[in-house]
């Protein structure tokens, strides 16, 4: 009996490949799918992305390490400013009393 996939495992699949670089034969024997399947998913995803730049639904794992990392450093940038506001604060209200 054959294992459908969807449609967004295909992607997910071939976007591992085609944009995180990673080697076709390699991803195919991790993920237990036969290595004609994946370059046949790999060919389909070159040709869409081609003709259909549609925003993407899915984040490769490096992407996701990419937008951890710059939300990771606008949260201390905006701690980093909010202590210099207190102390600011403090200052201000010492002087006025």
């Amino acid at each position: 009996m054959k294992k459908y996939k969807t449609q967004e495992y295909r992607d997910y699949v071939a976007k591992l490949i085609v944009e995180e670089g990673r080697v076709a034969r390699e991803v195919a024997y991790e993920l237990e799918l036969a290595y004609s399947t994946v370059c046949k998913w790999v060919a389909a995803y070159k040709r869409k992305t081609k003709t259909d730049p549609s925003d993407e639904k899915y984040v490769t794992p490096t992407e996701l390490k990419k937008m951890e990392d710059a939300h990771n450093q606008k949260i201390r940038e905006l701690e980093e400013e909010n202590e210099i506001l207190k102390k600011a604060m403090r200052i201000f209200t010492k002087n006025h009393e």
